[in-house]
């Protein structure tokens, strides 16, 4: 059982400050305080701060980028926009420019009208925990008591205007110079997001045949029904094109979902395994270790063991498998919902760093993509998510843990029970895996009827 929200932070939560745009926190008051502190976090004596700016292509993004600029140009610090850039890209820029920090605005999976504002530090990795609480102070200060800078020290803002083509650059390069995507046929489904530009523009620079779908944002088309929360469009799309494989993209493009030549959907999971296999055989995964976390599938670890590997699982968000990768270099990670991990090219998750590798490991293999990913049989899984009256501690609930108690003991070796809050929702999600699924799925009934109960 775990919470992903650490308990100091009243307004950060498993991946920066997210709500509905226009509505607490989400207001440009919040922005510009934050803002402000930013600035204020990183100001040294004789060093003029730079804060980088991106979004993706929300509506509500153009409001949070001028509130966050005039509130970083009010203490001093410059700002440097980039525009609609993927969630990795604005982490790439931030350390190949040598910024002091880098902003994204963004609900990356969100609907339209969620979003939300997440920070980079200067060398690309998110902010940990600690340094979020602080930026919290720093934000609940009076403004009387906060000395601002002479009329003459206010910060400067500016745009970049080749952001976009100094990412597309970094991210061919990440792609084997001795491979080329001449005649692969690819779908690639950028969700109306961030990557409308790149993703296509690298795939059809590496020579793939590309067909392009969601790129044309309205600044409320993003996510819907498009993109990897909704691979069924792309997968349609690889059969009737007649497509070796298909990548769906999120609205940051932070994460991707794959589908293969018939069209079947391949999730994060499979994909780590088929990554993590050509790392082993390569000798090249550190500690023959892959992290995931904890909804990862029962099967993506017994592949591992197959081949050899350990997999070290964390809590639920990709900044907790990036702080695990850290702390006992290595250099694979991930989630089932396709937050894909190469820390020896991107400090973050990169949908499109993760789709380059897939398609070099089908040209290197030269087989097709459904060939190879039946290296991992997956478990069947049961997600329930449930409101409840209540947060109460789940070490505090004696039912719920003798029911827990029971259930595994009847699968075994065999499933896995996961039992945690949500970080932003007042819900409770449960997750069992095992054997087979109408007894699973009776169990997770249960036992989100017992939370209900014992929460109310």
């Amino acid at each position: 059982m775990s919470s992903s929200k650490t308990p100091d932070r009243k307004l950060f939560g498993t991946d920066g400050i997210r709500g509905i745009a226009n509505v607490p926190p989400m207001t440009i008051d919040t922005a510009m305080r934050l803002g402000r502190a930013v600035a204020r976090l990183y100001h040294r004596p004789g060093h003029r701060g730079r804060i980088i700016i991106g979004k993706d292509t929300r509506l509500s993004g153009y409001m949070f980028e001028q509130a966050m600029a005039a509130g970083i140009c009010s203490m001093g610090a410059d700002v440097m926009l980039c525009g609609p850039l993927p969630t990795p890209g604005i982490a790439f820029l931030t350390s190949s420019m040598r910024a002091d920090a880098g902003v994204v605005i963004s609900a990356s999976h969100n609907p339209y009208y969620d979003n939300g504002i997440k920070l980079f530090a200067a060398d690309g990795f998110k902010l940990p925990d600690a340094t979020e609480a602080k930026l919290e102070e720093l934000m609940a200060q009076n403004d009387e008591d906060i000395a601002r800078p002479a009329p003459d020290e206010i910060g400067r803002a500016q745009r970049i205007d080749d952001a976009k083509g100094r990412y597309i650059v970094f991210l061919k390069n990440s792609f084997p110079r001795r491979l080329s995507l001449d005649g692969l046929k690819i779908v690639v489904d950028c969700a109306h997001g961030a990557a409308y530009r790149v993703a296509p523009n690298v795939l059809t620079e590496l020579g793939a045949s590309v067909t392009s779908l969601g790129v044309a944002p309205d600044g409320k088309n993003i996510n819907d029904h498009s993109g990897a929360l909704h691979p069924e469009v792309m997968s349609k799309a690889v059969v009737e094109q007649g497509a070796q494989i298909g990548i769906a993209l999120d609205g940051d493009a932070d994460r991707v979902i794959f589908a293969d030549e018939k069209g079947r959907i391949v999730d994060g999971d499979t994909i780590m395994a088929l990554c993590a296999r050509r790392l082993l055989l390569r000798g090249e995964l550190r500690k023959n270790t892959l992290v995931a976390t904890v909804m990862s599938n029962l099967g993506l670890e017994r592949a591992l063991a197959d081949m050899g590997g350990k997999l070290l699982r964390t809590a639920v968000g990709d900044r907790y498998v990036v702080e695990a990768m850290r702390q006992h270099d290595l250099n694979l990670g991930g989630e089932q919902s396709g937050h894909l991990v190469f820390l020896d090219h991107m400090t973050t998750g990169d949908g499109i760093i993760a789709a380059l590798q897939v398609l070099a490991i089908l040209l290197e293999e030269n087989k097709p993509l459904s060939e190879l990913t039946s290296i991992l049989r997956p478990y069947p899984q049961v997600l329930l998510s449930v409101k409840v009256a209540r947060r109460v501690p789940l070490g505090e609930l004696d039912s719920v843990k003798s029911l827990i108690t029971r259930i595994e003991g009847s699968l075994g070796d065999d499933g896995r029970v996961l039992v945690r809050y949500s970080g932003t929702e007042p819900k409770v999600r449960v997750m069992i895996e095992g054997p087979e699924v109408g007894l699973i799925e009776r169990y997770a009934q249960e036992l989100a009827e017992e939370l209900v109960r014992a929460c109310s």
